[in-house]
């Protein structure tokens, strides 16, 4: 089989790309950074090096393959994300017909669901309804739980405030976690077993854990015992971000991110679904490389 894969090297994209050559299929990848067309080459892997906001360049790179492999980049530079992400997401429907591919595995995210009010998840939301619209494709539709790797994002605060927290955690409700290597795994199976249907959601989580406990085990990773997570407004949320370098685009998306998991809609559909596909990575074992970024 040929597969199309977007994502560049990243802590999806690579391993996935390792796996599928591994089970000897053919793989292109799609990258903007021509330093990654060698590495990418070297996995025995096609590089197609351009733009995913190109059109012309997507319907180039996506002919002739069988499967594709979607994720929308995260690009720090535009001044309107959620634009960007939208323009992009078009762009893979456009490629997706001209090229005939009637498979396609999508990294979408938990709150898709809601199509609105979930901040940077309302357009992985978009794309799922605009796939489900294409005629004779099959999808499977990954929805991964709140990234391991967002906690690094708290290293900051421990060290200048000694506390964790962010604009949700101050319910009773346990955050659900994962981690890129468990998403790869999913994605792997996903992309390599048959499609059997016009459209499967499969939730990835790594594990369940309260917003206290996550603090604790961060806490006592870095040498703080008792660490506490403290629920901030909205409003001060957005304007620490703003703070910290982030545009206005980017703040408030993670904002509203941030209150659909305080209010509870976000997380909703996953405690309801039986279709969770559940990793081998605890919190202790994400702690380890939390503590090694704090110390760096």
């Amino acid at each position: 089989m040929k597969y199309i894969i977007t994502g560049s090297l990243g802590n999806i994209s690579l391993p996935v790309t390792q796996n599928l050559i591994k089970a000897g299929h053919e793989a292109t990848v799609i990258s903007s950074n021509t330093d990654k067309k060698a590495a990418i080459e070297a996995l025995g892997a096609q590089a197609a090096i351009g733009s995913v906001q190109d059109t012309a360049f997507l319907e180039a790179a996506f002919k002739d393959n069988d499967i594709a492999y979607l994720m929308i980049p995260s690009d720090f530079s535009v001044a309107d994300y959620a634009t960007f992400q939208r323009e992009v997401a078009d762009k893979y429907i456009s490629a997706i017909k001209l090229a005939g591919i009637k498979k396609v595995v999508l990294l979408s995210s938990i709150g898709a669901h809601l199509r609105k009010g979930a901040g940077p998840i309302d357009a992985l939301g978009y794309l799922e309804e605009e796939l489900a619209a294409v005629p004779g494709l099959q999808v499977k539709i990954l929805r991964p739980s709140y990234f391991f790797n967002n906690l690094f994002s708290q290293i900051g605060l421990i060290k200048q405030a000694g506390i964790t927290g962010s604009n949700f955690g101050g319910t009773d409700e346990k955050i659900v976690l994962v981690d890129t290597n468990d998403i790869a795994e999913v994605a792997t199976a996903a992309l390599l077993s048959p499609f059997n249907a016009a459209e499967e959601i499969i939730y990835i989580s790594s594990d369940e854990r309260r917003p206290d406990e996550i603090a604790a085990v961060l806490g006592a990773a870095v040498g703080r015992e008792n660490l506490p997570w403290v629920t901030f407004s909205d409003e001060d949320t957005y304007n620490a971000m703003l703070q910290n370098g982030l545009n206005e685009s980017f703040a408030g998306l993670y904002r509203d991110m941030g209150k659909a998991l305080r209010t509870g809609i976000m997380q909703e559909d996953y405690w309801k679904s039986g279709q969770v596909s559940r990793g081998n990575v605890k919190l202790e074992d994400f702690a380890k490389r939390f503590a090694a970024a704090y110390a760096g």
